[in-house]
């Protein structure tokens, strides 16, 4: 094991500056997710690239949600939450549900779930959460949730967000469903 001597680190290393920290993780790419809930009087939702794969069992996942956003609010007080996973050709549902000050889902085709969560039509997959826990983690919370229904409805290249703007990885999308439920392994 080596151990490092203080001479061999920078004595006075600079801050980590808010600037500095957004910048690393522009070159991080990650994928595009929309959350949602039902509120009173309408759902809110937001756009997000902190969803992470948390546990398998039980399935959990978690995303962080800025404490200022305008739908914070009502997912502080949300038992439970929709997750879309988007595709390649949904940058406009992604750069809606980023929009502030505007209806988010004036435009979108959505149902409620069995468990009241907005459930956004035509998404590549979609997760169905019971919020766990809330962990307040500097201007943000930490929003851990066990995953009650998923579905796949179609393949192909994923929405990720890559130096500040929109990107895609992998082959052109097949717009065909390809349908796998959780529902359907509960036999």
């Amino acid at each position: 094991m080596s151990t490092l001597r203080l001479s061999e680190v920078e004595e006075a290393p600079e801050p980590v500056t808010a600037d500095l920290f957004r910048s690393v993780f522009r070159d991080h790419a990650a994928r595009v997710v929309v959350v949602t809930a039902a509120g009173r009087p309408a759902p809110v939702g937001f756009t997000a690239t902190s969803l992470a794969s948390v546990s398998l069992d039980p399935p959990m996942v978690s995303l962080a949600v800025a404490r200022s956003a305008s739908a914070w609010r009502t997912v502080s007080r949300s038992s439970r939450i929709g997750v879309h996973l988007l595709a390649r050709d949904q940058e406009g549902l992604a750069t809606t549900f980023a929009t502030s000050g505007i209806d988010r889902f004036a435009e979108v085709s959505w149902r409620p779930a069995p468990g009241g969560e907005p459930l956004i039509d035509g998404c590549a997959a979609y997760l169905c959460c019971r919020v766990v826990q809330h962990v307040t983690a500097g201007d943000h919370v930490i929003v851990l949730a066990r995953v009650t229904e998923a579905r796949i409805s179609r393949s192909g290249s994923p929405l990720v967000y890559h130096d500040g703007a929109y990107a895609s990885v992998g082959a052109a999308a097949d717009e065909s469903p390809t349908p796998i439920t959780s529902r359907s392994r509960r036999r």
